[in-house]
C-alpha cells in the first residue's frame, strides 16, 4: 500500500524546480523523495486547489508565486488528488487504484474500513473499494466492472499494518517538504506547511 499523487503536465512551470516526468501517473510519496519530485507533488497540489477563494479570503497577491500558491494557502476545504494504491509487491497486480475525484486527504475512510462502518469507496473509473467482513478486507479493483476484475482478501491485523505504513509515509513527505518550503519558498514556507497537513488531512501538531 503506498500512498500516490495524480501528477499532471508541468509544461512550462517555472516558479521553482520540478521533476522532468511523464505528464500522466502516479508520484508516489514518501520520505524518500528528491527536492525536484517534492516540488512536483507541491506544485500539483497546489494546482488541485487553483480556485477562485471567497472574497473573505482576501485578494489574490500579485505576484506569481503568491497567486500560485493562494487557493492553496486559503480554501477552506483542500483536495489531494490521488489515494492509497494497493498492488502485490510480486506480480504487480493492482487491487485498488484511487479513481476520479478521490483523494489524499480521504485517506482515513480505510479507518473506517477496519473500525466504523466496514466499507468504502474510492473515487470512479476505476470503482475501487474495501470492505470488512468478519476478520478480514476484501478488496476490489473495480465493483462496477462488467467482469470479474483482481480481488483480493487480506486479515484484518494485514490491512492495519499497510494503512499504518502508507500513513508514515505521508508524514515522512510531509517532513520532506517542511524542509523543501524553507529552501524554496521562505516567504510562504509556515502558512504552504500548514496548508500540506490539511490537504493531507495529518494532524496539526506534526506540522509545528
Amino acid at each position: 500500500m503506498q500512498p500516490v499523487l495524480e501528477l499532471s503536465a508541468a509544461d512550462g512551470f517555472a516558479l521553482w524546480p520540478v521533476a522532468e516526468r511523464e505528464p500522466c501517473g502516479y508520484l508516489v510519496l514518501n520520505g524518500e523523495l528528491t527536492a525536484a519530485e517534492v516540488g512536483s507533488a507541491v506544485m500539483r497540489i497546489a494546482q488541485c486547489n487553483d480556485f477562485e477563494p471567497e472574497e473573505e479570503h482576501g485578494p489574490c497577491p500579485t505576484d506569481p508565486v503568491g497567486a500560485f500558491l493562494h487557493g492553496l494557502l486559503t480554501m477552506p476545504d483542500l483536495f489531494a488528488a490521488g489515494g492509497f494504491r494497493v498492488t502485490d509487491g510480486v506480480t504487480g497486480a493492482v487491487f485498488v487504484e484511487p479513481g476520479c475525484c478521490n483523494g489524499l486527504e480521504t485517506w482515513r475512510d480505510w479507518l473506517e474500513v477496519l473500525d466504523g462502518s466496514g466499507r468504502a469507496s474510492f473515487g470512479h473509473d476505476p470503482s475501487s473499494a474495501a470492505e470488512r467482513v468478519n476478520n478480514a478486507v476484501r478488496l476490489t479493483l473495480d465493483v462496477d466492472g462488467t467482469d470479474d476484475g483482481p480481488a483480493i482478501v487480506l486479515p484484518v491485523d494485514q490491512v492495519r499494518a499497510l494503512v499504518a505504513g502508507a500513513q508514515r509515509d505521508v508524514r515522512e513527505f510531509l517532513d520532506l517538504a517542511r524542509t523543501w518550503a524553507e529552501q524554496h519558498l521562505p516567504a510562504h514556507a509556515a502558512p504552504v506547511t500548514a496548508a500540506l497537513t490539511r490537504a493531507l488531512d495529518l494532524d496539526s501538531a506534526h506540522a509545528s
